[in-house]
């Protein structure tokens, strides 16, 4: 836009310095064919057309003189041109142009032919200064959005890290519990049991049978505490990355794609049909490749087993199917076990489902 306003500027100079000297019948004429000209510098982007298209002006301008008036409006189109040079050789012939002037127009339009090198100097800097600010610009955007994702892996890994490490530290205290608490309190039942067997005072023995029962019940409630710290510390990810790991039948690939942790019977339920269908490739299939898909969904769990194995007409009828159904029906979700270009378990399980779970 900013050289349009240039042209249009250096035109309206040349224009009325042209007027004041040159009054006849043909007046438009050269405005008309400085406009054209002008229009179609700005339309060609090769700057071999762009030369030659002046050189040619300047062979006009030697038959037809006033056509010099408007010579920075057609300068400034290729003051950019890195064929410049060339026009050190069309400046001989436009000197004839100018013998043929009074000496005041000649000096007015070889000043504003500088003038209008200045101002296109000038326009091609601040486009320079514009193109550089944009992509500054964009850089700046783009680093700060790297920085962002960067920012939020970091976090996300540190949460994951941290709910790792708690889950690693209720497993911990759950093996305390049992190692310590539990074996004395299975020790002081044994001794309250030994007690009452050889206890021959009645009033004796209902008191250290009221003293069994408190343990029983002590007992009973640690055991119900560790094993439901031990539950909620088994990490879905780690337990099915384990298991990928330890699988070397063939090539496997794991995508995992879950935020939430899901209830312990669901994550049983799971980690149940990765172990079984692992059993059954190892058993019955020629497959090279494994893919594991673990995927969360707003309304429900899906997890899919893929091989890319050959199709066998006993695999729909073992026990191992069987009981992933089964392990997959008891916590509400459904199964859906077939051949498409390799042997393929598909389950999906509904979220927040109480009266299963």
């Amino acid at each position: 836009m900013d050289k349009y306003i240039d042209k249009a500027t250096v035109f309206i100079l040349c224009a009325v310095f042209y007027v004041e000297y040159h009054m006849d019948i043909y007046i438009v004429v050269p405005i008309i064919c400085v406009v054209i000209t002008s229009a179609f510098l700005s339309y060609i982007d090769a700057d071999r057309v762009k030369i030659l298209t002046v050189v040619l002006y300047f062979a006009v301008c030697i038959f037809y003189p006033v056509f010099l008036f408007f010579l920075p409006v057609i300068l400034y189109d290729v003051f950019d041109s890195k064929y410049q040079a060339a026009l050190l050789l069309a400046v001989i012939p436009a000197g004839v142009g100018f013998q043929l002037l009074p000496l005041m127009p000649c000096i007015f339009i070889v000043l504003f032919s500088g003038l209008a090198y200045l101002i296109k100097r000038r326009t091609m800097m601040l486009e320079q200064t514009r193109s550089e600010y944009i992509t500054l610009r964009d850089n700046t955007k783009e680093f700060s959005l790297l920085l962002e994702r960067k920012n939020k892996e970091l976090m996300e890994k540190q949460d994951y890290e941290v709910n790792l490490a708690t889950l690693n530290e209720r497993n911990r205290i759950a093996r305390d519990i049992h190692d310590s608490v539990g074996h004395i309190l299975s020790n002081s039942i044994l001794q309250t049991g030994a007690l009452i067997a050889t206890c021959t005072d009645d009033a004796l023995k209902e008191k250290l049978d009221i003293l069994k029962n408190t343990l029983s019940t002590g007992m009973d409630s640690v055991r119900s505490s560790v094993h439901n710290l031990y539950e909620d510390s088994i990490d879905l990810y780690s337990e099915t990355k384990h298991l990928c790991d330890g699988f070397d039948f063939c090539g496997i690939v794991l995508d995992y794609d879950m935020d939430s942790n899901p209830e312990k019977k669901v994550k049983y339920a799971l980690l149940s049909v990765v172990k079984e269908a692992f059993s059954n490739i190892m058993r019955h299939s020629d497959a090279t490749l494994v893919k594991v898909t673990l995927r969360e969904h707003p309304a429900l769990y899906q997890l899919i087993i893929k091989d890319n194995g050959s199709q066998k007409e006993t695999m729909g009828d073992g026990i191992g199917l069987k009981n992933i159904a089964q392990r997959v029906q008891a916590v509400g979700g459904l199964v859906n076990i077939g051949y498409d270009s390799g042997f393929t378990v598909f389950v999906s399980i509904p979220k927040q489902n109480k009266g299963l779970l």
